[in-house]
């Protein structure tokens, strides 16, 4: 089970199990990675496993700085391992600190510039920082055909579909392209209607029109009826046209303990911490679930953990 959890752990480092849902990947590349992870676990020194999922730990119960830590022990064992950059950019971003986060990041993609976490990672470091992307294009591999592909994705998902549309346009014609055109296409048209609608009626202009608020209202709707199915297909397709709404995550993470399902949920449930700020409601459901699965899984020292955040409100 420990072998299979520290797997899965990789997997999301490396920006594998993304590559399933955003490439849709061939079942035997899918393998050869996964392959590929416990090659990563048997390879290394038992010095720096034992930091890294000691970071690992750290990161998870939000203890940012000794994560940074025991990651920056990591990279000084193996300086060129770009799961270690990313992982530091990841953690970095959690802790606020934006300009580190952004250059860890650029370290990974500047060695693994096809992966799309890694891209993603980089572009909300920028953001955040209130920099301008377009600008900061020339710090990251901007010439490899997929990063832009990732890119123009990245840009989608954000609902800047004028920056999306630019950057379709510097990629060569494909099913990617063509399919993320009509996307674009459509959500415009969408918006278009919003707005025509809104100035036809005073009162409409009151009302905005928000694909993600309306999603969580469905969700919630499942959770009140105790549609746990429903509410799994549901969340996990929210999860993957939506990835950086943590509430999704948390719906996906209720719905698999409610379907004795503990495994999968404390792996999603920890996903939506790192997409997570500012919103105490949300963060105390997710402890609970957590507190929840941990303790399906007989482990009271986790769930104790969680539990206790819940109670002191932290």
């Amino acid at each position: 089970m420990k072998k299979y959890l520290d797997c899965f752990f990789l997997l999301t480092i490396l920006g594998l199990t993304s590559q399933t849902l955003i490439c849709q990947e061939q079942p035997s590349k899918i393998l050869q990675e996964e392959e590929s992870a416990e090659v990563f676990l048997e390879e290394y020194t038992d010095e720096f496993q034992e930091k890294f999922f000691e970071a690992l730990k750290q990161k998870g119960i939000e203890n940012y700085d000794r994560a940074i830590n025991l990651l920056l022990e990591c990279k000084s064992l193996e300086p060129f391992n770009t799961a270690i950059d990313h992982e530091l950019a990841k953690t970095y971003f959690l802790n606020k600190q934006y300009i580190p986060s952004q250059e860890y990041a650029e370290n990974a993609l500047t060695k693994n510039p096809e992966n799309f976490w890694f891209l993603e990672t980089w572009y909300n470091s920028v953001l955040k920082q209130s920099n301008s992307v377009e600008v900061l294009k020339g710090t990251i591999p901007y010439d490899n055909e997929m990063l832009r592909q990732n890119l123009s994705l990245i840009y989608f998902k954000n609902k800047d579909y004028t920056a999306a549309k630019k950057e379709l346009k510097s990629l060569r014609k494909s099913d990617f392209s063509a399919k993320l055109t009509r996307k674009i296409d459509d959500s415009l048209q969408k918006r278009k209607e919003v707005v025509v609608q809104n100035n036809m009626s005073p009162k409409s202009k009151e009302v905005t029109t928000n694909p993600t608020e309306e999603l969580k209202q469905q969700l919630e709707d499942y959770i009140q009826k105790g549609q746990f199915k429903n509410l799994a297909e549901e969340a996990e397709e929210a999860i993957e046209n939506y990835p950086l709404q943590p509430y999704f995550y948390y719906a996906y993470g209720l719905a698999l303990n409610k379907q004795n399902e503990p495994n999968k949920a404390t792996e999603v449930l920890l996903s939506a911490l790192d997409y997570l700020f500012d919103d105490d409601g949300l963060t105390s459901k997710i402890y609970k679930e957590l507190a929840n699965a941990y303790g399906a899984l007989g482990n009271s020292s986790k769930a104790n953990e969680y539990l206790s955040k819940v109670k002191s409100g932290s």
